[in-house]
């Protein structure tokens, strides 16, 4: 009785994470959107406070640039990769066992397909948000980035907090 109710709970857990990728999606999409049709054209520098500023900066590679390369099968090659790491966060999102792992799971998948909707349509993802100080610039980064950062906190939180409690 007790291992139906878990798997009861664990299901809605991963709907929760699935939900979760959904409005990071929504979201990442949304303002992807307002920056490209409505903030930068023409591209320009937006200061919106004296720490961040709204600029458009195109990401032909992974993380921080890595990998970044003008050849046009370069963007497919990510793109794949990026819908295979989809596929299996799904997976691991409906077996997740608690639910901050689903929820961490769930932002980290939102964020990779938001990325990769852009991959898709602009063969690069689309970043916009230049945070800086003291002269210092960090990466330019979008939603989906911070989603997928977020996510990586939430599921290594989890794991750290279980390891802790097994100790």
């Amino acid at each position: 009785m007790k291992m139906v109710q878990k798997q009861k709970t664990g299901h809605c857990w991963s709907l929760m994470g699935l939900g979760l990728a959904g409005i990071v999606l929504l979201l990442d999409q949304a303002s992807k959107w307002i920056v490209l049709t409505h903030m930068m054209a023409p591209p320009h520098t937006l200061p919106v406070t004296s720490f961040l500023n709204i600029i458009l900066a195109w990401n032909r590679g992974i993380s921080f640039g890595l990998l970044s390369s003008n050849n046009p099968y370069s963007a497919w090659i990510l793109a794949t990769v990026a819908f295979a790491f989809a596929a299996v966060l799904i997976l691991w999102i409906w077996r997740a066992e608690t639910k901050v792992m689903a929820l961490g799971f769930g932002l980290v998948l939102g964020g990779a397909i938001g990325n990769l909707c852009d991959r898709l349509r602009f063969g690069a993802v689309t970043d916009f948000l230049d945070f800086h100080a003291y002269g210092y610039h960090w990466y330019t980064f979008n939603i989906a980035d911070a989603a997928i950062v977020g996510g990586v906190a939430f599921i290594l939180f989890d794991h750290l907090k279980g390891s802790m409690v097994t100790k």
